[in-house]
């Protein structure tokens, strides 16, 4: 039980470099002030940033956490923000509270895409709520949760919060997405965004590419660039060897996740890079294609919308010619651009062999 003869409360929030480390830094003063307002006592949040390991049985390694208290020595309760996405007794785990260790975990991919400030303090507070013995007061109560409820497990110590059964994993599958930072990943395909420029632009330069690009249905532009995308996703996804495979079939639904967030992620990362590629083909080709010389090969009268037909078809040309064969800058982005890959950097290896399999309970 929590010790509160000080009447004071000093909350410890540890957050997972990342997007978790950047929400919490976010919402510090505002969760701040309303645990002072909620318990009416004096309150101090201390914030920090720092990954916790997983065990070799891919379990957080909890015993970490009494190293965050050595330096914290007055914290009451410490709250752990992590970008890990959990998934027990069949459905993904929001967040779950050890009361005899004054813990709170929360997994912040478990809250969906928009994991919203407001909606991180929501589970922060209820989290809270079940380790302080005071009642909060109901000017409070409407930052608790009131979409979920919380189920006592065997242990009367632990308690946990799982996700809707049937929102619960798309809202997972969206969350990890974005903690895998997609618009951060662009950047980190530079040389493959050069080398498919450098072929892309030959489509500004070949009068039968103008041809081709105007007989061609929008359908059909479509699909070529769908195509392109999704050919450049399958070389990334090989080349880098991001598809997880489950070691144990108890994973079998957890490596899902992992693979869908794997895609969907290089999916935004490849259309943004194919959006660059047809702004920049498209501001070249209007640079260089004098509108009467176009009209004269294509035998119509040539507008924005042929211009931007060329930078479309030069894309995908451009990605599948140019882009298939290129890498990630550096194998330390690709290290950091899954959940899979991120999480193997975690598990101690010290004592055990396999050190693939990804997170079930952990």
């Amino acid at each position: 039980m929590l010790d509160t003869s000080s009447e004071a409360l000093q909350v410890l929030l540890v957050a997972d470099p990342g997007l978790p480390s950047r929400r919490a830094a976010a919402i510090h003063e505002r969760l701040e002030r309303l645990l002072q307002d909620a318990y009416g006592v004096t309150t101090t949040l201390h914030t920090a940033t720092d990954t916790i390991r997983l065990t070799p049985e891919s379990e957080l390694d909890l015993s970490a956490v009494e190293d965050l208290r050595a330096d914290y020595p007055d914290v009451n309760i410490v709250l752990i923000l992590t970008e890990i996405p959990r998934h027990t007794q069949g459905d993904p785990l929001i967040a779950e509270v050890h009361s005899d260790s004054n813990l709170a975990i929360v997994s912040c991919p478990t809250l969906g895409a928009w994991s919203t400030k407001r909606r991180i303090i929501k589970v922060l507070m209820s989290s809270v709520n079940k380790l302080v013995p005071w009642d909060p007061e109901d000017t409070i109560r409407r930052f608790l949760l009131r979409w979920s409820d919380w189920s006592d497990n065997e242990d009367a110590q632990h308690q946990s919060l799982h996700a809707h059964t049937i929102t619960g994993g798309p809202r997972l599958v969206l969350g990890m997405t974005m903690a895998n930072d997609p618009w951060r990943t662009v950047p980190k395909l530079s040389g493959a965004l050069a080398a498919a420029s450098a072929t892309g632009a030959f489509g500004i330069f070949y009068s039968s590419i103008w041809q081709m690009s105007t007989y061609l249905s929008t359908t059909r532009l479509l699909s070529i660039g769908a195509a392109a995308i999704l050919v450049m996703v399958t070389w990334l996804i090989i080349n880098h060897k991001l598809w997880d495979e489950p070691r144990r079939d108890s994973l079998a639904t957890v490596v899902m996740y992992y693979n869908l967030s794997t895609v969907l992620t290089l999916l935004i990362t490849v259309l943004a890079l194919y959006a660059g590629l047809v702004g920049l083909i498209l501001l070249g080709g209007l640079i260089v294609i004098d509108p009467e010389f176009m009209t004269a090969q294509i035998q119509q009268k040539a507008t924005v919308a042929n211009y931007l037909d060329i930078a479309w078809l030069s894309a995908a040309m451009g990605v599948v010619a140019g882009g298939i064969g290129a890498s990630f800058d550096s194998d330390l982005d690709v290290k950091r651009l899954t959940h899979g890959q991120r999480m193997r950097q975690r598990v101690y290896t010290d004592n055990h062999p396999d050190t693939d399999d990804v997170s079930q309970n952990s």
